[in-house]
């Protein structure tokens, strides 16, 4: 069966319009002739693509999103409509997923929805950030300019995550290769060679003994050890990601480590500063500003700090800059600058340079954290392999010194 739109009069001439399934456009007409309505013009709703999240193995990544947001301002710049700019997009993007998108984004637009409410259906792709700053885009008809602020946000988010993990990457894969080599010698070598030793009655230093003990406790286990591991990591990943007590055990333990601590501490405040200067620029209200900032601060301890100037400041009549003066959280000059800012009417302009001042000092954080990282886990891989390798050289070589 196929979706119908129609129009019809009915006896006092007055339009009515509906939808129907029916199977064929004489089934919609029985209907209406049912309901003593005299139709006017009937058609088949045309059919939108896929719904985004069952377009199966794709997603939409910040990548996609730039483009999009960065085509749209463009067109609109030009003079082009919005309806236009939709099916320009629609013409030109391979992407099934966002070719799915648009064509829904369509079809929303032709029956008067608003443009914001496509993009709020798909929270998994697009923040609530994202979702308000079009929706005040669209309320004041500063559409390009909302989404020539979105590109350029997104691009320096992209940025942001490719210096992370470009610092990274090195450490990572030294990290998985040690583990390869430890986890080689602890479950293959290390009980072959204990078994030698213990097969030929010769009796090894106590040091060697519990080094070979253990080996042989791993290698003989090592399927439930892997499995038990598999299940802790896993466990572990939805603790920290899907629960506010994980986020802020992770929290408390990278704090332990003043190098990882700045790094975690300059993102969030960059985030902050970024959306909250954005969803201002875009006109909303500062209370609804700062809670949708609050929800996309994954930092435990800022986004509790919003929630209380929000709800506990600003909506019992304190300034922003006796509000944020109260959360020990954020730094003096983040509180002054507010403070100041907030008297000469431009908070918005100096929150977005506060993010670009926090965008380039996450940078030299992280190079930090790297030259920290990388000869620490080379001293602890080194030194665990180094002492599997002292438990089998010393008996080898009190055994040569007996002949």
């Amino acid at each position: 069966m196929a979706k119908f739109l129609y129009r019809a009069a009915d006896a006092a001439g007055k339009i009515v319009e509906g939808s129907m399934e029916a199977e064929n456009t004489g089934a919609v007409l029985a209907f209406l002739a049912s309901k003593n309505l005299k139709p006017v013009s009937i058609s088949a709703e045309k059919t939108a693509a896929k719904k985004v999240g069952s377009l199966f193995g794709q997603t939409i990544n910040v990548t996609d999103k730039v483009f999009l947001t960065k085509y749209l301002a463009l067109m609109l710049r030009v003079g082009t409509d919005l309806f236009r700019a939709i099916n320009i997009l629609i013409a030109n993007f391979d992407k099934a997923i966002i070719k799915s998108l648009l064509l829904e984004i369509r079809t929303n637009l032709e029956k008067g929805q608003p443009f914001y409410q496509t993009f709020a259906q798909y929270p998994r792709y697009f923040s609530p950030v994202f979702v308000n700053l079009v929706k005040a885009g669209e309320a004041s008809g500063n559409l390009e300019q909302v989404f020539e602020d979105l590109s350029v946000s997104l691009e320096k988010e992209h940025e942001l995550q490719s210096k992370i993990r470009s610092a990274l990457i090195y450490p990572v894969i030294l990290l998985g290769l040690s583990l390869l080599v430890l986890l080689f010698l602890v479950s293959f070598a290390l009980p072959r060679i204990a078994s030698v030793f213990q097969g030929g009655g010769f009796d090894p230093p106590l040091f060697s003994k519990i080094v070979f003990a253990v080996g042989l406790a791993i290698g003989n286990n090592i399927g439930i050890i892997l499995a038990v591991l598999a299940v802790v990591v896993f466990g572990g990943w939805i603790f920290i990601a899907k629960t506010l007590a994980g986020k802020r055990f992770i929290s408390a333990l990278l704090n332990i480590l003043p190098v990882v601590r700045t790094v975690v501490n300059k993102i969030a405040m960059q985030r902050f500063a970024a959306t909250l200067s954005s969803l201002m620029g875009a006109g909303l209200p500062i209370l609804e500003a700062i809670n949708i900032t609050a929800d996309a601060v994954v930092h435990p301890d800022i986004k509790e700090a919003l929630q209380r100037v929000a709800q506990q400041g600003v909506a019992k009549g304190l300034t922003l800059g006796e509000a944020f003066g109260r959360e020990a959280v954020f730094p003096p000059v983040v509180t002054n600058l507010v403070a100041i800012s907030e008297k000469a009417g431009h908070l918005d302009q100096v929150l977005k340079t506060l993010a670009d001042f926090y965008d380039s000092e996450i940078s030299s954080a992280v190079k930090n954290l790297v030259a920290f990282i990388e000869p620490l886990l080379l001293v602890l891989i080194g030194g665990v392999i180094g002492l599997i390798a002292l438990s089998i050289l010393v008996p080898i070589y009190q055994l040569v010194t007996q002949f």
